[in-house]
């Protein structure tokens, strides 16, 4: 009935197209408990075209000179790639309950995109496996994760005898196989470590990383592509970690100087990559790393920032780099809590400073109303912590705006909502205070900052 349905569908998306010089790209589908009204269609981060779903939760868009290759399409909150050749008419169908793992392709080009979702699912699938093998030789490792790429390039080879594949397409399923299999090997010495502390990574022999002499670090088809940019990501840490190992670390397991590490990883990547956006992303991610995980002094993080601009001084994310280093520097201890406000129980917009003037210690802490596990989690810590420091004061902020949820959570808890705030401009809270993680804590004496970047469970 479904087939039939989409058959119905297409002939009447296409009836007034008769020559395949003028026919368009079509790409439709059906939503099962949808989670907005919207699909946009992307082309890299960039908006090709979008479409509401009608009252039966159908979308359906035509695309004229289309280009062929990766595309992305994004239900609210959730994405997948889809492959686009020009004429195809491309039915998908999902739930969104299970968003991947029902999502189906039907018509013209659907044997290449149930390819790519099925080689997505079957590496998710992997990774339990995968995990197991950490603590193996990096000899054995190595087999290992090669089976389960050569088994995934024999059934590629099947799908080519059995439908004809645009050469571009083809490349494409490969690099879903390549760069899910090679992500785990840059990953291999920092988890082997991990389940095997008595070795050292430099026992990893040059024929372990044989595929890297034929990666392509300027692929413009590929910049936008999960698993080629996390493993891009991933190299780049691998390998200067491995420089930098004698020179930084203590004994090859520990990097001292997170400057001289970060400022490597900055030096190989303008060495390395040309592509424009691939190098940006690139370095945006080595910043926000940096500026958001290694919490160094003001000095360092200024000769970052300016090492940054000598080799990515045209960056398309230079604004919101500064804009987090700036945020970082606020942060420091002994600086005044910046301007934020939150919003308590009667609907008042109350500052943060307010919150902790006058006050010997207050700690603020953060949860969300997508996250119940954690709130449970979380209160429970901070009801442990009241006990041990009875002269601290726990301020917990929500960060939603959404009041309704936020006050239906706390009811049903039964903490009260004494001493409980939510957002009043969640992306601007975040940002201020840099919140990177939901166990944060924020250490706070009279007003000025004492520690911003505390861990609520190692108090």
């Amino acid at each position: 009935m479904y087939k039939y349905s989409f058959c119905l569908l297409l002939l009447s998306l296409t009836a007034c197209f008769s020559d395949d010089k003028d026919s368009p790209t079509i790409f439709a589908g059906e939503i099962i408990n949808p989670t907005s009204q919207t699909v946009i269609l992307y082309k890299d981060d960039v908006v090709v075209d979008s479409a509401q779903l009608d009252m039966h939760n159908r979308f359906s868009i035509k695309l004229k000179n289309l280009e062929e290759g990766l595309y992305n399409f994004r239900h609210a909150p959730q994405y997948q790639y889809v492959y686009l050749s020009k004429g195809d008419s491309l039915l998908v169908r999902l739930n969104t309950i299970y968003f991947d793992e029902s999502l189906v392709f039907s018509g013209k080009g659907e044997e290449i995109n149930n390819f790519l979702i099925e080689v997505f699912l079957n590496t998710e699938e992997e990774e339990k496996a995968v995990n197991s093998y950490f603590n193996l030789s990096p000899e054995i490792f190595s087999a290992k994760i090669d089976s389960l790429r050569e088994t995934k390039i024999s059934l590629l080879e099947e799908l080519r005898k059995d439908i004809e594949l645009t050469p571009k397409s083809i490349e494409m399923a490969k690099a879903s196989i390549d760069y899910s299999a090679y992500i785990n090997k840059e990953k291999y010495p920092f988890k082997h470590l991990k389940k095997n502390r008595d070795n050292l990574v430099t026992d990893i022999s040059d024929e372990f990383y044989d595929y890297r002499d034929d990666l392509n670090f300027d692929d413009k088809d590929l910049t936008f592509y999960t698993p080629y940019y996390d493993y891009m990501k991933r190299h780049f840490d691998n390998v200067a970690f491995t420089h930098c190992s004698e020179d930084c670390s203590d004994g090859g397991r520990v990097i001292k100087d997170q400057l001289h590490f970060n400022q490597h990883k900055l030096k190989l990547i303008d060495s390395i990559v040309k592509e424009k956006k691939l190098r940006d992303n690139l370095f945006r991610n080595v910043a926000m790393t940096y500026f958001l995980k290694v919490h160094d002094n003001v000095e360092n993080n200024k000769l970052f920032l300016e090492n940054f601009h000598k080799l990515s001084n045209n960056n398309d994310h230079i604004a919101e780099i500064h804009s987090l280093y700036e945020s970082v520097i606020k942060m420091q201890p002994n600086h005044e809590l910046p301007l934020v406000n939150v919003i308590d129980s009667v609907g008042n917009s109350v500052s943060l400073t307010s919150l902790a003037e006058g006050k010997e210690n207050v700690i603020f802490y953060f949860w969300t109303v997508n996250n119940p596990r954690h709130f449970e989690n979380i209160t429970r810590q901070v009801s442990k912590l009241e006990k041990i420091y009875p002269e601290t004061k726990f301020i917990g902020i929500s960060l939603s705006e959404l009041d309704e949820n936020w006050k239906s959570m706390i009811g049903t808890s039964g903490i009260g909502f004494k001493n409980q705030y939510r957002s009043e401009e969640d992306k601007k809270l975040r940002a201020t205070l840099i919140i990177d993680g939901l166990n944060k804590a924020i250490l706070v004496t009279d007003g000025i900052i004492v520690d911003a970047y505390k861990d609520m469970y190692a108090l």
